[in-house]
């Protein structure tokens, strides 16, 4: 018989110590790390429990193979969820889907689902839509929780409080198999936004703001806490928005303090514990939350009245721009930047200290796991609402969820649109990343509401994305060209 090792016996089960924590002050992320610690690995990472594993359509195939291949089975049912979201077409859903390949990929996701007992958030079931939507409005998603999923905006879930990593093919069979994950430790860098965000500008706006100051690699082995007036005062979906976009910034995880907005969107949603159940885990969740003085690897501070409404002109998050603002020079940066500035000009065909307002558009995109929740389709239908797409203009206002579709069409909000000239869709990720028919054409500019500005990541290889908020994006669609969302909204 092979020999159970002391990880594997505790695997079996989740932590369940009801030790008081250290007398040292702490931070969120070690507080929830020390309660998922299975063991320290030889390797020198350590061994933790996932308390929730998300998957969609797209990496779990190949790892529900590699379990066959060994005849192993999946460890937890009960905490492993599925949606279809990358691939499902957002025109149509009925079925079988018109793309082959994406039928194909809808099928093995069902077979895989019935096979090992995990619950299936598929069209029919009235609850579909991109998993780091359905996740949160589900209940799904909980402070102090350790989730996984093989998408890298799962950092999205760290607005409750949770430690959520995304992982690939070989480390979602490792979850399901185990129920574990071997990771780095990681160090923590706290960011204080403090103040007001002025008229027209979002948390999108925040986060690019984060992203531009910080650098696409400053993030490398770190956590983010997201802290300050700024991000207490915000939503929940706002606060989703910004740890959405940790990992565009290299970070691995970011979260924001559990606190009562946490806790009462969290009241009465459909996985959460309910009645007095919901009162001591409350408590638990209100305990994970940073202690006053813990001890950070780094801080770093923004000021809210310097944010403004932003814009990505290069091809990657880190390359953006109020909008008041030029294009930058080549010549007027360091010898280390110079390269990359002079590929994303020539890629976006752009010249240097060129004015990013102005520039026209062909593709208007609403929608994904950053930007496709009720509160920023209500931002974009209230810059809509102003005027009608302009000429030309290929537009997609695509839902973040079913439950979203619902209600916004309770809300009026399709209607507001479709008077504008949008297109309303089905849920999806559609134009995000392009796995599906909603794709540019040739080097078309899309004004895009997602979170990656890639060269070929919409999906043709000379396609141009401008990053922007919600209600950028309708403005953008309105004018036919990059717009102040303030002129629209007076």
């Amino acid at each position: 018989m092979r020999r159970v090792t002391g990880c594997e016996a505790r695997a079996n089960k989740p932590p369940m110590s009801t030790k008081p924590q250290s007398l040292l002050k702490k931070h969120l992320l070690k507080k929830v790390w020390d309660a998922h610690t299975v063991c320290e690995l030889p390797s020198g990472q350590t061994q933790l429990f996932i308390g929730l594993h998300l998957i969609h359509e797209v990496t779990s195939p190949q790892a529900f193979a590699m379990l066959r291949e060994r005849k192993l089975g999946v460890r937890f049912p009960k905490r492993t969820f599925a949606t279809v979201d990358h691939i499902i077409p957002t025109d149509s859903q009925i079925r079988p889907f018109q793309d082959v390949l994406a039928e194909a990929m809808m099928v093995e996701l069902e077979k895989n689902c019935r096979e090992h007992g995990i619950t299936l958030f598929d069209p029919a079931s009235g609850q579909q839509g991109v998993v780091h939507v359905i996740g949160p409005e589900l209940g799904l998603t909980h402070p102090g929780m350790t989730i996984a999923c093989g998408d890298s905006h799962t950092s999205t879930h760290g607005a409750f409080g949770a430690v959520a990593f995304g992982i690939g093919t070989s480390q979602v069979r490792d979850v399901l198999a185990t129920g574990c994950l071997a990771m780095e430790p990681l160090k923590v860098r706290r960011i204080a936004i403090d103040g007001k965000l002025g008229r027209g500008v979002y948390a999108k706006d925040a986060i690019l703001a984060v992203i531009r100051r910080l650098g696409v690699k400053g993030g490398v082995g770190f956590a983010y806490e997201y802290a300050g007036s700024t991000i207490e005062a915000m939503s929940m979906e706002e606060r989703m928005t910004v740890c959405n976009m940790s990992i565009e910034g290299g970070a691995r995880v970011g979260y924001v303090n559990p606190d009562e907005t946490t806790f009462e969107y969290l009241r009465g949603r459909r996985y959460a514990p309910q009645g007095e159940a919901f009162e001591r885990a409350r408590a638990w969740w209100q305990s994970m939350a940073s202690d006053a003085g813990a001890s950070y690897d780094d801080e770093f501070a923004l000021d809210a009245k310097a944010i403004a409404p932003s814009v990505t002109w290069g091809i990657n998050p880190e390359q953006n721009l109020g909008i008041d603002e030029k294009l930058p020079s080549p010549q007027d940066v360091a010898d280390e930047a110079r390269a990359s500035i002079e590929e994303a000009l020539a890629y976006m065909q752009f010249k240097p200290g060129q004015s990013i307002e102005g520039t026209p558009i062909n593709v208007a995109f609403i929608g994904s796991c950053t930007n496709g929740r009720i509160s920023d389709l209500r931002e974009a239908a209230a810059v809509a609402k102003h005027g009608k797409v302009a000429s030309g203009i290929r537009t997609f206002v695509v839902p973040g969820s079913r439950a979203v579709a619902e209600q916004a069409e309770k809300e009026g909000l399709p209607e507001i649109f479709r008077a504008a000239g949008f297109t309303w869709r089905e849920p999806g990720c559609s134009m995000c990343l392009a796995m599906n028919p909603d794709q540019l054409v040739g080097d078309e500019i899309c004004a895009s509401s997602s979170n990656r500005n890639f060269k070929g990541r919409q999906g043709s290889p000379t396609g141009r994305t401008l990053l922007m908020s919600p209600a950028m994006v309708a403005a953008a669609a309105i004018r036919g060209k990059v717009t102040d969302v303030r002129e629209i909204l007076g």
